[in-house]
């Protein structure tokens, strides 16, 4: 059996930079940074957000690095946004959620200066990232009582749930226990007299359909994001009518998913570049 990627060999890869670090709030992870390809544009742009089973203390957006750098060497500007782990002052339900949302909506205030397109803005996430990247793209139908509720949400062509927990309920039992089921009660909050069922405003696959191309890839091997979440919550996104597919690739882990040079990784920047059609 081919031997899969570690952490070490991912992090331990030359340093990139992005072009810009944006402070877009008071909070200290009220920060993204962009990554500007060379050129004059309008560029397309991804909006990226990393994983780490939703906890600070496991990961920050400078896990995606190197996957932002190749995304903006290929013509993408890159919008890798921060966000308040479980494990922070605020973070859980619903700041985690509010963070994802106003990072999001940060963007525009980018587009002009950056000449970036957004009319042309997809989401990829990893891991925890993925269920964050759908649910961003789901927020038009939180319930106007939710807290997390926005008008105008930024528009979205597409999400890569690249190795994602989107389904909560189906990874709460799959996924390693200290990455979401010891930390589940704090990411979906409390039952409410205005909330009757926990994963109704949290869990992309309660949320369907979200009217957006969406495209899970898995890794054959990947022991945090097995493939059958990805065919699972594909198999539930197709019956509630959405443009929904799955790729499962062989020889594959949970780091070759956002190691660029990796089979999987082309694999992704392929469907980025056709949901925002680049050629």
């Amino acid at each position: 059996m081919t031997r899969l990627m570690s952490w070490d060999d991912l992090l331990n890869r030359p340093k990139v930079s992005p072009t810009h670090s944006i402070h877009w709030g008071t909070n200290a992870t009220d920060v993204a940074d962009l990554w500007i390809p060379e050129g004059p544009g309008p560029f397309p742009v991804v909006l990226m957000v990393h994983g780490g089973c939703w906890q600070k203390s496991i990961a920050d957006r400078t896990l995606m690095n190197w996957a932002a750098e190749d995304l903006r060497s290929q013509g993408l500007a890159v919008w890798n946004i921060e966000y308040r782990g479980v494990d922070e002052n605020g973070g859980g339900y619903p700041g985690t959620f509010l963070d994802v949302a106003h990072a999001a909506d940060a963007l525009r205030d980018q587009a002009a200066q950056s000449n970036l397109d957004l009319n042309r803005v997809a989401a990829f996430g990893h891991s925890a990232g993925g269920h964050l990247a759908l649910w961003a793209a789901a927020r038009h139908k939180l319930p106007t009582n939710s807290p997390m509720r926005m008008d105008n949400p930024l528009r979205l062509v597409g999400v890569v749930n690249s190795g994602g927990l989107a389904d909560l309920k189906a990874s709460r039992g799959v996924t390693q226990r200290d990455c979401l089921a010891d930390i589940y009660d704090q990411l979906v909050g409390d039952i409410s007299s205005t909330r009757a069922e926990v994963l109704s405003d949290t869990s992309p696959a309660e949320m369907l359909p979200l009217k957006v191309h969406q495209v899970s890839v898995n890794g054959h091997d990947d022991a945090i994001a097995p493939p059958v979440l990805g065919e699972g919550y594909t198999r539930r996104a197709k019956a509630a009518g959405d443009h929904a597919d799955v790729v499962v690739v062989l020889n594959t882990g949970h780091v070759e998913l956002i190691a660029p040079g990796s089979e999987v990784w082309d694999i992704e920047v392929a469907t980025l570049k056709s949901m925002l059609g680049v050629n």
